[in-house]
């Protein structure tokens, strides 16, 4: 066989590149049929400016409601392996490990659940807890908390590059976007002098109100309505006196999951009972990641609460 060798003692057809373009070629026929997965991008940076090697991305332990719905809009919830207390949406959550609330982690826990990545709302806590969890072997990438159609946009992105999945997401993304814009276009319809003052509470223990900066006056802005709390940054509890100055028309409550609140248990409340929502009775109650966690169904919620402020107006 000594005439078939080449002047290095090599078959002929033995050349690096040839044989590197043929194990390509012969893996992109292979791939379909031997259940091959697209590769989550080489790195990402996260939403605070870290630069992450998010891995292979098959063990999935997702922070936040929003972050778990986006995973599941992308396809890939059959990758999550935990959650945290305020993911519950879609139904299929209720059957993985709950982590507990986002802002309290454990890292004991969450590293005793072996994930190979964390998918993480920017908001997650405590700091200290942070910092451990940004030390580990386990990559963690930071979803941006941002209450705009291109806050959105950028959580759906970030994800699915973590992920391998930036086909999908654009797609997501574009479906997202256009349901969020149809929704808020209600609002236009709506004239200036007929928009409703509305005030969201967390619950009646406090009167904590959402100010300027938070989800909720974003929604109740998307939706049509007028924030008189918009004056204050943040959740800050409103006074007996301040409710009667502010005079909201609707008040906001995120569901107890109990059938509340209900609006006895709202309006027999001291502070509420002189307001113009008190006199008509006018509360809306709405799941508290459905309201708040600006995902893939916002648009929905807007919806949905610009119909319970204008029910004459929106269709």
């Amino acid at each position: 066989m000594a005439g078939g060798l080449d002047g290095a003692g090599r078959m002929p057809w033995f050349q690096p590149g040839r044989l590197a373009a043929m194990l390509f070629l012969a893996l992109s026929v292979l791939a379909p049929s031997c259940g091959f997965k697209a590769m989550a991008a080489e790195t990402v940076v996260d939403a605070l400016g870290r630069t992450v090697a998010p891995g292979p991305a098959t063990r999935i332990l997702t922070l936040g409601s929003d972050v778990t719905e986006i995973v599941f809009a992308l396809g890939a919830g059959e990758r999550i392996i935990a959650v945290d207390r305020g993911s519950k949406y879609p139904p299929e959550v209720t059957g993985k490990p709950n982590v507990g609330y986002r802002r309290q982690l454990s890292v004991e826990g969450l590293a005793g659940l072996r994930p190979d990545l964390i998918l993480a709302a920017e908001d997650s806590g405590p700091p200290e807890a942070v910092e451990v969890l940004k030390s580990l072997a386990i990559p963690i990438v930071f979803i941006p908390q941002d209450n705009t159609p291109q806050g959105i946009e950028r959580k759906i992105t970030l994800v699915a590059a973590s992920l391998g999945l930036e086909d999908k997401g654009k797609s997501v993304s574009a479906d997202v976007l256009g349901a969020f814009q149809a929704a808020a276009d209600l609002a236009a319809k709506i004239p200036p002098e007929r928009r409703k003052k509305v005030v969201f509470f967390h619950g009646l223990v406090k009167l904590s109100a959402a100010g300027a900066g938070t989800s909720a006056d974003a929604i109740i802005r998307y939706a049509g309505g007028l924030n008189p709390m918009d004056v204050v940054q943040g959740y800050k509890a409103a006074s007996e006196e301040k409710l009667v100055e502010m005079a909201p028309d609707v008040i906001v409550m995120m569901s107890d999951g109990k059938g509340g609140p209900t609006p006895e248990q709202v309006f027999s409340n001291r502070a509420l009972a002189t307001t113009p929502a008190a006199a008509n009775k006018a509360l809306v109650v709405l799941d508290g990641a459905y309201m708040i966690g600006f995902g893939p169904r916002t648009a929905d919620a807007i919806r949905d609460l610009a119909k319970a402020l204008y029910p004459e107006t929106v269709d």
